[in-house]
């Protein structure tokens, strides 16, 4: 029995007990065995984290996809599991230590540390994963995986020997993304580029041979930094090949100012004639421009900034080389002072030697670390690095050859400009938390990297004896004798970069590098569903490792959807309070609506701008679907299991067969193009405005009236029709499906492992029982089935009468809407002209369509009467003679004021898009719903000049 009133919460809390007890979303099920298999991993949230809105629209979609695929027989994996978060982790285990006034990281040292970090782990984190349950993600939970778990370990461990051996992994000191605050390297993703309004200085640097002045310009050339401090650190002056102005420098020298190096004028098409003064200091070593410069030039790498991004210039043999005598006093003074100490400093001895010439505000983008919020330092160290490059050819192949694709196809070139580009990927990062480098450095620094202890000890022991650095007697004992070993050789301290072990998810998670039976039946998967923002980081890396380690790319598709914005189209941010939390939304309306609302908005290639009126519409969406099933209920409507719609003979039966055929035609055609926004309009199509407000409309006089065999099949029908609804829409909203799968009918099964909707034509009972015994995926061999998927049943002549009906009412209910009649106020119908068929039909439907249409009377005439507003249906006119209904000339006065509102928005908004200062300066969203205004202004000024064509032709 269906409860009076639809409540999700308790809904939804049942349905996920019931899918984890009967292990409905485990992969290998006993039936499906023998099925293709369709398979996903999951984008693994960091395990610190808590569902956000772009967690909540990326495993929808994957959802949508998993239980499609479920449902039409497929063996699906859905690989679930969580990410380390190297410094996400550890900042939290930090800052518990710090409140609860317990000694930190470096006190406790690395293992204990790690014990503080494995305990916080198993009490708090992997809280997302709930919140995915909640969310309704049919994931196998049974094998779900963490990142830092034994058998993905392993895997790390094997692939960076493995690289290595092949030289494909290296170390090198290049620069990095350097945090201050954190002291470790961070990759791109972890950089937010920040506004800031800051300042721009040009500076006078001598020329080499030239007495100094400040009064002549030949003497000096100027250089705009927006980073004095790193000056001191200057190997070089830029200026344009083409620039007509500095071309005869071009090979001097100048003398950096303060410091007294000598550094020389160097043609490069990196400086920008337009900008600042044209000419650009060169410092290889604290910007990544200008490491590339440095490198074209074979210019020193002078590195003035240490860890915590403070100068450090005493004992600094890279700065001292080649200083005239005193350099060390500016040095002593400048020493430890933190950077932008040093930059006022620096700025204001610069200006008492006259070295100043002006300052200018300078508005421009400023690195910061997402987790420290500090200002990110380029800085130049050795790291591990990956020879991207390499690695990168045969994943840009597969992409190139089709063997994976992009959806939408334009992010394959956001794909390919980042390969084609890619530099060293830097793995390594100054953390405790994470992968540990598997890389042991003897006495003499020399590195061995190996997969154990053992194995680093035994390869350093014989290169060792060999080099008669230690006898072999003292090897052999080393070999036995760990405490005789001890401090010999020493671990690298450094980490593996989370996205390294991410990138090899896909098979890592399978079991590899064991030949696991999922490893074979599961790699490679069919799609990834990922954002944009991580094309680079995750799926260009998953490219790359799964091609050289298992041969084969690990997806077939690519999905990239869209971002989720506030309901004004700006990006969601904390600081601007603008953020959506899709727990509240759950909690209020319910994660189906939720769920649905993600999908309808998900058009490809668009951002989703979300509001929470949107999620309570598709609540009520969820209401409606609630209520019809009640309403059938309460007119004791049961689908037989022997029904055939296509054997039917009731027109509007037929019709509904047809409708429904039509709408999983267009749900199942739109999720295989993952075409997530168009499946969802059609089944809420089908559901709302077919099913609902139709086909159970129209069936009322049925299901009222006497009982007999048309009574008997309209509740069949309208039970069968109810059962495919379910079907159709429960990858969309499963809970509430499963709910009312199990409440409107004594099931055997779960509507999460039901069929997809399909329909036997013409079949004897074993040819039926011998289908539904089959995969729907592999042929049957025994016999040729005339087996048709519902989608395939089609009447033209049921569609052509109902259809008709609706067209017709619709088309009524549009101009009465229009003219402003009201609702009391009933009309007449003139049939004008009308076709036999037509004559035939009316006297059918004239009751219904009175009623739905709010009409007097319906008649037909040779031609329209005058006075009447003139309506083509389905080719035939139908007329409404309003003359004397409705008040002319108060409904011209109307009209004009509306079509004047409407024009005075589009000028407005016109005006607007018109000022380039207004689109150059205004947010992006805010521009964006200006246009969004106009079309909405255009699209009612057309309907206001259609409803005024109309009004003509009545006073005509």
């Amino acid at each position: 029995m269906i409860e009076k009133n639809y409540q999700p919460a308790d809904i939804e809390a049942r349905m996920s007990r019931l899918w984890e007890d009967a292990g409905a979303f485990k992969a290998g099920r006993a039936e499906r065995r023998e099925a293709t298999p369709f398979t996903i991993v999951i984008p693994p949230p960091n395990v610190t984290g808590s569902l956000h809105m772009g967690h909540a629209l990326n495993n929808t979609l994957q959802d949508i996809l998993c239980r499609f695929e479920r449902m039409r027989g497929r063996d699906v994996l859905w690989q679930p599991g969580t990410d380390h978060a190297g410094i996400a982790t550890q900042m939290v285990v930090e800052r518990q230590l710090m409140e609860r006034q317990e000694p930190g990281r470096r006190d406790l040292g690395r293992a204990k540390f790690l014990e503080r970090v494995w305990r916080w782990k198993a009490e708090s984190g992997g809280i997302i994963v709930n919140q995915l349950k909640r969310l309704g993600a049919s994931c196998d939970w049974s094998r779900e995986r963490f990142t830092m778990d034994e058998g993905l370990s392993r895997a790390v461990v094997k692939v960076f020997v493995e690289l290595h051996r092949q030289g494909l992994i290296y170390k090198d000191k290049r620069l990095v993304n350097w945090d201050p605050k954190l002291l470790t390297a961070i990759s791109d993703l972890e950089v937010q580029q920040t506004e800031v309004k800051g300042s721009l200085w040009y500076l006078r640097y001598p020329i080499e041979g030239k007495t100094f002045s400040p009064d002549d310009p030949k003497s000096f050339i100027v250089v705009a930094t927006t980073r004095p401090e790193t000056m001191l650190g200057d190997a070089a002056v830029a200026v344009h090949p083409d620039d007509e102005r500095y071309r005869d420098l071009v090979g001097k020298h100048v003398i950096l100012p303060l410091v007294g190096r000598r550094i020389p004028i160097v043609a490069d098409e990196y400086s920008d004639p337009e900008k600042g003064s044209g000419a650009v200091k060169v410092t290889p070593a604290h910007d990544f421009n200008d490491f590339e410069v440095g490198r074209r030039h074979n210019l020193p790498q002078i590195s003035v900034l240490d860890r915590e991004a403070s100068l450090t210039l005493v004992d600094n043999e890279d700065y001292l080389r080649g200083l005239p005598e005193g350099s060390a006093e500016l040095a002593a003074e400048l020493n430890g002072l933190d950077r932008f100490a040093a930059r006022k400093t620096i700025v204001a001895r610069m200006e008492d030697f006259g070295f100043l010439e002006r300052i200018e505000p300078n508005t421009h983008m400023v690195p910061h670390g997402d987790r420290s919020g500090v200002v990110i330092e380029p800085y130049l160290t050795d790291q591990w690095y990956v020879d991207a490059k390499t690695l990168a050819q045969p994943a840009m192949a597969a992409v190139r050859s089709g063997t994976t694709s992009f959806v939408p196809k334009n992010w394959e070139k956001t794909y390919f400009d980042w390969m084609e580009n890619i530099q060293p990927w830097c793995v390594s990062r100054q953390l405790w938390w994470g992968h540990q480098i598997p890389a042991w450095y003897g006495p003499d620094g020399r590195v061995f990297v190996a997969e154990t202890e053992e194995e680093a000890v035994g390869h350093a022991l014989g290169y060792y004896v060999e080099q008669e650095v230690i006898t072999p007697e003292q090897g052999r004992e080393m070999a036995l004798d760990r405490n005789k070993r001890e401090g010999f050789i020493t671990r690298d301290e450094d980490v593996l970069d989370t996205w390294f072990s991410s990138a090899l998810w896909p098979f890592s998670t399978l079991g590899w590098p064991d030949e696991t039976p999922e490893v074979k039946r599961y790699y490679p998967t069919n799609v990834l569903v990922t954002g944009f923002d991580i094309i680079f980081f995750w799926v260009a890396r998953m490219m790359m490792m799964g091609i050289h380690f298992m041969k084969e790319a690990p997806f077939s598709t690519v999905y990239i959807h869209a971002l989720v914005r506030d309901e004004k189209g700006a990006k969601m941010s904390k600081s601007k309070g603008n953020v959506i939390d899709p727990l509240h939304l759950i909690d209020e309306y319910g994660a189906d609506a939720l769920r649905f609302t993600l999908a309808a908005m998900a058009a490809q290639g668009r951002d989703i701008k979300l509001a929470a009126s949107r999620v309570e519409g598709y609540r009520n969406f969820a209401t409606k679907l609630w209520n019809a099933c009640r309403f059938a209920e309460m007119n004791a409507c049961a689908a037989p299991s022997d029904l055939e719609p296509a054997k039917t003979t009731q027109t509007l039966n037929r019709w509904i067969a047809h409708e429904t055929a039509r709408a999983t035609r267009e749900v199942t055609e739109a999720i295989e193009a993952y075409r997530f926004n168009d499946a969802a309009g059609a089944i809420y199509r089908f559901v709302w405005n077919v099913y609902c407000d139709w086909y159970l409309e129209l069936a009322k006089p049925v299901l009222m009236g006497e009982e007999g065999e048309a009574k008997a099949e309209t509740r069949a029908t309208v039970a069968w029709a109810r059962d495919e609804i379910l079907k159709l829409l429960h990858p969309f909203m499963p809970f509430i499906t499963e709910e009312l799968w199990a409440v409107t009918a004594k099931r055997d099964s779960l509507l999460a492992l039901a069929a997809w909707p399909r329909q036997a034509k013409g079949l004897t009972p074993e040819q039926v029982a011998l289908m539904a015994a089959a995969s729907p995926i592999e042929p049957v061999p025994a016999i040729a089935l005339p087996m048709l998927d519902t989608a395939e049943f089609s009447d033209s002549a049921a569609e052509a009468e109902i259809g008709w009906v609706v067209d017709l009412v619709t088309a009524i209910r549009s101009v009465r809407a229009e003219m402003n009649i009201p609702p009391a106020t009933l009309t007449a119908l003139v049939l004008s002209g009308a076709s036999a068929e037509t004559k035939e039909r009316a006297p059918r439907w004239s009751d219904v369509v009175k009623r739905m249409a709010r009409l007097s009377d319906i008649s037909f005439a040779g031609q329209a009467p005058e006075g009447s507003v003139q309506l083509l249906v389905r080719g035939e006119v139908a007329s409404l003679p309003l003359k004397g209904v409705i008040d002319l000339s108060a409904e011209k006065v109307r009209l004009d004021k509306e079509l004047a509102k409407a024009e005075a928005d589009i000028k407005r908004v016109d005006a607007k898009l018109a000022n380039e200062k207004f689109v150059a300066n205004a947010p992006e969203e805010v521009v964006e719903e200006e246009k969004e205004k106009r079309e909405a202004a255009v699209a009612r000024k057309a309907k206001i000049l259609e409803a005024m064509e109309r009004l003509k032709s009545v006073a005509s």
